[in-house]
């Protein structure tokens, strides 16, 4: 403890001070709104900012904006941020082939596009052409595939549309074949697939939201619908609907063979219960029960005849792959392929005869290959430490793709032949940045309550660790969500400034099972923020860094931990960016998906839940009189899902309680959402501000 206390002020005589501007924050008016949670009055003076469609919040995020962006604009290595991002965004990139029918889709971008462009050709030797260019649809890039899918055989293609980044999607449907698209076209579906059947698919949609309040008011009763393609959405059947538990939703899967539909239904983000219905059958039979919900997750992989194969953690939190026969459910008749492991069993995938899982050993992906008896054949060959995604297959094929990843590997495409359990590149990325240059390591160390916890740290060969180096901490900590080694491009330029990043694996996550989770949801969720604020101190004992270097960044439920780690422990912080974060713990539950994050988080619509929601809840945290770090909050104008009411009223306050010099900043950008389908242009601006204000306030040089 002396050596960390030596350390923390120390380290301040090695600090390059940044320019400081002179700023004046736009005040926000002040209502006398008091909420009386369980005998405890909570005021609440901005509630006025959670109408996102007021002429008068408009005003005050034009006037933030002004703000946030005159301070910007005075940096003076901005546009040579801008334009390193540009060259080193400029490059192409290929998404993981998938097939349908006769079909083989991909995505590719060619460096610059604001969205990828989805291609298609005819067998592996066959011709690409375009299918479906996002970029055709808006001029700025603001209308993104949110989704599609293709139907069995390949004649068809479902995909759904995203406006500005918003959750609300559009369904329209081509024909693969000739790329002309049909009137099909569906409105307000929102947390959907399309799941085939012959000429129409299932899929789940709510209600038309009332005019104004498209993006803030709360997504209740979503119902399962059919779409019979040539017909209006008015005459879709209606499938499944529970109006006793408006908060559920829904969501479909229908095997390859078309032969059984599945039904997911959730109250949270935490588990589901599982249903399915025999479509062969002759009359049309209601929905039979597999799993109860809501306790485990279910996850149908396709049916092997009569029999479903499921990956789960019923009984065992890191999961196992079952054998289900329909007319037995019940657990004691399940037929366990895969048995519970060490490590988390983070997926599992079916090529040709041959199933291939893919664990999580301490947050870094293994695969191997099964038959479908469950007899263990193989490891499969990965380039390294780092994140596989895929595989994707065909049942009869024997040749998968995946895609892997690493800090200093970006994402390269393999081809993988099942029989020969052979794995070659099938698209590598050439891209301006030298990642053998640069090393990784996993270190472990102990949190507040003596848990041992993983940390990746990144950085140049040949770092001297004095305790100056600037350094970000990155983390997110919650619904079960594996933060795993990931190339990022935006990263770079921070690297090849002499960065260092560090990404800690919180608990709340997923990375050892549902244990881990469990550990740093609800009451527990303290957990996270010690873990973070652990690593934190480990980067600084062990002469990374110094808080004067020190910058921590997050987004959504990130948003959330940096929020809440820069009111607990504001003096170990130089920097804190939260992007879209969750701020309002008392009132979250109230907007759009909001109450969906009930499991990780609880409520305060019970004491319990309030009373430790109120312990931590960032935006009733801030005090008077406190030096917080220099902030740069995100959000955006379209995002439904962390509605921008979270971070307007937590910058509001910070703005008014701020005591020291350092800027309190938002920004707040216009036509994007939570970050889903963000086009290129806005990537780099957004990385453009980010870094530079970094940066700045680190005190750092821009060199290349």
């Amino acid at each position: 403890m002396k050596k960390l206390l030596f350390l923390l002020v120390a380290c301040g005589i090695f600090a390059m001070t940044a320019c400081k501007h002179t700023l004046t924050y736009p005040v926000a008016r002040k209502v006398d709104t008091v909420d009386n949670y369980f005998g405890t009055k909570v005021a609440d003076p901005y509630r006025w900012l959670e109408n996102d469609t007021s002429r008068e919040t408009a005003d005050w995020v034009k006037a933030e904006n002004e703000v946030t962006f005159a301070y910007l604009e005075k940096i003076p290595f901005r546009n040579k941020i801008h334009e390193r991002l540009t060259k080193i965004w400029n490059f192409p990139k290929y998404g993981v082939p998938f097939r349908e029918g006769p079909w083989y889709f991909y995505f590719k971008n060619d460096g610059l596009q604001n969205q990828s462009v989805l291609y298609v050709m005819k067998g592996l030797d066959g011709q690409p052409k375009v299918l479906l260019d996002p970029n055709t649809l808006s001029p700025d890039g603001t209308i993104a595939l949110a989704g599609l899918s293709p139907s069995h055989g390949g004649k068809y293609l479902a995909y759904s549309i995203s406006r500005s980044g918003s959750d609300w999607n559009e369904v329209c449907v081509m024909e693969i074949g000739t790329g002309k698209h049909l009137p099909d076209t569906l409105k307000w579906v929102k947390f959907s697939g399309m799941a085939w059947k012959g000429d129409g698919f299932y899929y789940s949609r709510f209600a038309q939201p009332a005019p104004g309040q498209e993006l803030s008011s709360q997504n209740q009763n979503h119902k399962v619908y059919f779409h019979t393609l040539g017909t209006a959405q008015a005459e879709d059947k209606l499938v499944y609907e529970n109006p006793k538990e408006p908060k559920r939703s829904y969501n479909t899967q229908v095997t390859e063979d078309e032969h059984y539909l599945f039904m997911y239904e959730s109250e949270t983000t935490d588990g589901v219960a599982l249903y399915y219905k025999d479509l062969t059958a002759k009359k049309d039979m209601p929905f039979k029960k597999l799993a109860e919900g809501f306790d485990y997750e279910y996850s149908v992989l396709d049916n092997i005849g009569d029999k479903f194969l499921i990956v789960t953690n019923f009984m065992a939190p890191k999961k196992k792959l079952i054998l289900m026969d329909p007319a037995r459910p019940d657990p004691k008749d399940w037929k366990t392929l895969i048995p519970e492991e060490n490590d988390v069993l983070e997926s599992a995938d079916l090529v040709g005869d041959l199933m291939v899982a893919t664990y999580m050993q301490n947050a870094v992906n293994k695969s191997f290959v099964y038959d479908l008896s469950g007899k263990f054949l193989h490891e499969i060959e990965l380039p390294g430490l780092g994140t596989v995604s895929g595989f994707s297959s065909k049942r009869g094929d024997n040749i998968a793709f995946y895609g892997f990843t690493g800090f200093r590997y970006p994402t390269t495409v393999f081809k993988y032949d099942a029989k020969e359990n052979k794995s070659v590149i099938y698209r590598q990325p050439e891209i301006d940045f030298k990642g053998e240059e640069y090393e990784t390591k996993q270190v472990w160390f102990l949190s507040k309550d003596k848990t041992s916890v993983p940390m990746f740290i990144v950085y140049k060969k040949g770092t001297e660790l004095n305790g100056k180096n600037p350094t970000l901490l990155y983390g997110y900590g919650g619904f079960n969500i594996s933060m795993t080694p990931n190339f990022s491009i935006s990263r770079t330029v921070f690297l090849e400034n002499g960065g260092i990043y560090a990404l800690v694996n919180l608990r709340g996550g997923g990375e050892f099972g549902e244990d881990w989770h469990k550990s740093g949801t609800k009451e527990k969720k303290q957990n996270v923020f010690d873990d973070f604020i652990a690593a934190a101190e480990y980067l600084i004992s062990e002469k990374y860094t110094c808080p004067e270097k020190l910058a921590m960044v997050g987004g959504s439920n990130g948003g959330l931990l940096i929020g809440a780690v820069m009111t607990q422990r504001p003096d170990l912080f130089k920097v804190a960016i939260p992007q879209v974060g969750v701020m309002d713990m008392l009132r979250y539950h109230k907007f759009t998906i909001g109450h969906a994050w009930a499991g990780d988080y609880g409520t305060s619509d019970n004491k319990e839940g309030f009373t430790y929601l109120y312990k931590y809840s960032p935006l009733h945290n801030l005090k008077k009189g406190v030096n917080y770090p220099a902030t740069l909050a995100f959000t955006a104008d379209h995002d439904d899902r962390v509605v921008p009411a979270h971070t307007f009223k937590f910058m509001a306050t910070l703005q008014e309680d701020n005591a020291g010099p350092n800027p309190v900043l938002v920004r707040i950008d216009t036509k994007a959402g939570h970050g889903g389908g963000k086009p290129t242009a806005k990537l780099i601006d957004e990385a453009t501000d980010m870094w530079s204000f970094i940066f700045y306030n680190l005190g750092m040089d821009f060199k290349k």
